[in-house]
């Protein structure tokens, strides 16, 4: 591991949390609420009108309770699951379980009952779920297995199954799958098949040693070590690795691995963020094509920890993300529940300067929800989507503005090829972490042309600004008075309502 300067990593990591915080962090615990309800594993009121201030209207959000990085994610006969890091007790981080919520079209959401709650190896930390077609390990045809990190005196990678759609999940007898009793960072397991291998391939995060650790498996209770995969590029390397995922895309005529990879805090601007590598997996180890890294799948502050789901039909790759950033995740001002999920995204791999770069499109299903295209703002409500063209051989400035006179002000600046956005004061309320106010969040052009088209969605308290082709991307939570309703500095917008998915 190269040697990191000792003060700015001091600085990097004030007021951050892991993918999986524990006493092997090096960051602090937020306190522990204790609103215990009076069944735990029961989420808050199903029937709650989801309506708060901040409360998003498009993006899916607990009725109450903290969460974080999503789970477990597995299409299964025509439903969606989404696990995710959630608190039964309380709004801040702690008593790790897995929440659940299903879906039928991606966008509109209903929570389920807890799924899996602290047991005898520790607190239910992130990981990944499959569908165990041939029953190969032993559970039944169709079994949903979920790889889990179980965090109690070590780290180490359980299994769960389930045999009612995902409902429910009964603990492995053989726990843990693969034991620890050495590493302190050693979790996130994803699991995904590797059909020229014929095996079932783990991949493994080892947090501040700055490594992914793949392992092999036939019977999926039985695993190998196969390979570790590190970089020398010091700029990958600042912040801890988690919640690695490991797909598979066409590109050209071919296809390439992507090996996906959160960190934190060495994000883009600081904080939680996410990277990845383009290369080639044998079935044994990943090896990266030479690129310019780091490669960030969202230059915004706010897209972490994000996963694909598995068993997907036309083998698309969608991934959700948890919204939010280590930085101030446990402070952001939202009651009773904190944290929500990015909206879905389709992941390509798209050609830009001759290189291969991850991109992230809102999925197709947002459609649904879409209202017609409009020239004007009005009646477009808390939730809403915008396009436009924007000139990226001239500097420029736009803004998203609301009634109150609040403001999220976005510069094009042409000589860097850089698009800023400036989350201040102007935006709304900053004022509940000091390290929630940022001047200047910028992302590359990562286009080709000399004009480019923004597609801007706007809910109650986050701002997603993605190009057509999704080469660039920037989520950044805000918390205005009221949501921004429309667009100044730039012509010809059209606009389009989201209705909410509540």
């Amino acid at each position: 591991m190269k040697f990191i300067n000792i003060c700015l990593l001091a600085a990097l990591v004030t007021g951050a949390a892991a993918c999986g915080d524990d006493k092997f962090d090096l960051q602090p615990t937020p306190p522990v609420e204790n609103d215990t309800p009076d069944n735990p594993e029961t989420p808050g009121d199903g029937a709650t009108s989801r309506n708060e201030q901040y409360r998003p209207q498009i993006h899916f959000t607990p009725a109450k309770n903290w969460i974080n990085d999503p789970n477990g994610m597995v299409y299964v006969d025509g439903v969606y699951h989404l696990y995710y890091q959630y608190n039964p007790q309380g709004n801040s981080w702690g008593n790790m379980s897995w929440g659940h919520a299903t879906s039928t079209d991606l966008v509109h959401w209903t929570e389920q009952g807890v799924a899996m709650v602290r047991n005898e190896w520790g607190d239910i930390f992130s990981g990944s779920a499959i569908v165990d077609k041939d029953n190969v390990a032993g559970f039944g045809k169709n079994a949903i297995l979920a790889f889990y990190t179980a965090s109690g005196e070590h780290q180490q990678q359980c299994l769960a199954y389930s045999t009612d759609g995902g409902a429910t999940y009964t603990q492995y007898e053989g726990n843990p799958v693969i034991p620890n009793s050495v590493l302190g960072d050693f979790r996130d397991p994803k699991v995904v098949w590797h059909k020229e291998s014929n095996k079932w391939i783990m991949a493994l995060a080892l947090g501040w040693s700055h490594q992914i650790e793949f392992w092999g498996s036939t019977d999926l209770k039985n695993w190998s070590r196969l390979s570790t995969f590190t970089t020398t590029n010091d700029r990958c390397n600042i912040g801890q690795w988690e919640c690695p995922d490991l797909i598979r895309l066409p590109y050209k005529d071919g296809e390439k691995w992507v090996l996906i990879v959160s960190n934190n805090p060495g994000g883009p601007v600081g904080g939680s963020g996410t990277e990845y590598f383009i290369g080639d997996f044998d079935g044994e180890s990943f090896t990266a094509m030479d690129l310019d890294y780091p490669l960030w799948l969202d230059y915004g502050a706010d897209n972490y920890a994000g996963v694909t789901w598995s068993n997907m039909p036309d083998s698309r790759a969608v991934m959700i993300g948890w919204m939010n950033n280590w930085n101030y995740s446990g402070d952001v001002p939202c009651n009773p529940w904190r944290s929500a999920m990015t909206l879905p995204r389709e992941l390509t791999l798209q050609e830009v300067n001759g290189s291969p770069l991850l991109a992230t499109t809102v999925v197709k299903e947002m459609e649904a929800i879409a209202g017609e295209w409009n020239v004007s703002n009005d009646g477009i409500g808390d939730a809403w989507e915008a396009r436009f063209n924007i000139d990226l051989t001239t500097n420029s400035v736009f803004r998203l503005e609301n009634s109150y006179g609040q403001y999220m002000e976005v510069e094009v600046n042409a000589a860097a090829r850089k698009l800023i956005v400036k989350r201040t004061s102007t935006t709304g309320e900053t004022r509940f972490n000091n390290m929630f106010s940022l001047p200047s969040i910028s992302s590359p052009f990562n286009c080709d042309d000399k004009e480019m088209e923004l597609h801007v969605f706007v809910d109650r308290s986050s701002v997603e600004i993605m190009n057509a082709t999704g080469t660039m991307c920037l989520t950044n939570l805000v918390f205005p008075r009221e949501s921004y309703n429309r667009i100044s500095g730039v012509e010809d917008v059209s606009y389009r309502k989201l209705s909410s998915i509540w």
